[in-house]
Order: structure tokens, then sequence, then C-alpha cells
């Protein structure tokens, strides 16, 4: 089993910063893709960022220039730097992974438990 640990949210003025961070524990043999989503109340759930294990790393349009992506691969730890935040920014962020407990063991998605922003003045 994995678990998944998001910090860093909190109440922001608009054009401010947070960083969430999100740590994996638990039996883990490797990690893959790991991703950030947010879901704000009466609205699905959508992709920020994404960052494979190598380091590649996907934005939504809307938060392209703003947000970065990156991951500590040693400690098993996901980064979402957000910038220049706006009221629409407001939302649930979830953290993702896809990781195997053992070598011979299956590719299982975890989910985390959500850390809340709210941008406004």
């Amino acid at each position: 089993q994995v678990q998944l640990v998001e910090s860093g949210g909190g109440l922001v003025q608009p054009g401010g910063s947070l960083r969430l961070s999100c740590a994996a524990s638990g039996s883990i043999f490797s990690i893959y893709a790991m991703t950030w989503y947010r879901q704000a109340p009466g609205k699905q759930r959508e992709l920020v960022a994404t960052i494979t294990s190598g380091g590649r790393a996907n934005y939504a349009d809307s938060v392209k220039g703003r947000f970065t992506i990156s991951r500590d691969n040693a400690n098993n730890t996901v980064y979402l730097q957000m910038n220049s935040l706006k009221p629409e920014d407001t939302a649930t962020y979830y953290c993702n992974t896809y990781a195997r407990a053992t070598s011979t063991s299956n590719v299982v998605g975890y989910w985390g438990q959500g850390t809340q922003v709210t941008v406004s003045s």
C-alpha cells in the first residue's frame, strides 16, 4: 500500500503564491507519473499538471506560465509551485500517482486526501 499526503494549501490573496507538496510513503518499489488534479465545488475534477519519473512535465492551459510541477525522486515527493494565483484557482487539490509495491506486483493508482486552496481578497 502507498499513502499520499498533501500539504501546503491555504488562503491567499489574488496574485499571491503557494507551494503544495505531496509525499508518498509505504511499500514502494517504483513510482511512475505524479499528477496534481483539482476540483472546485460543483465542477468536475480536472488535471492541473503531471510529471513523469524522468521529469517531463505537462500543464493544463489554464495554469501554464503560472504553475510549476517538480519532483524529488529520492524522497518520492511531488511539488506544485503556484504563482500569480487567481480566484478561479480556488479548489481542493489532489495528488495522484501510479506505483508498484514490489517488482512483481501490479501497478496501482493512488490518491491523496486533498488540500484546500482558496484565492480571495
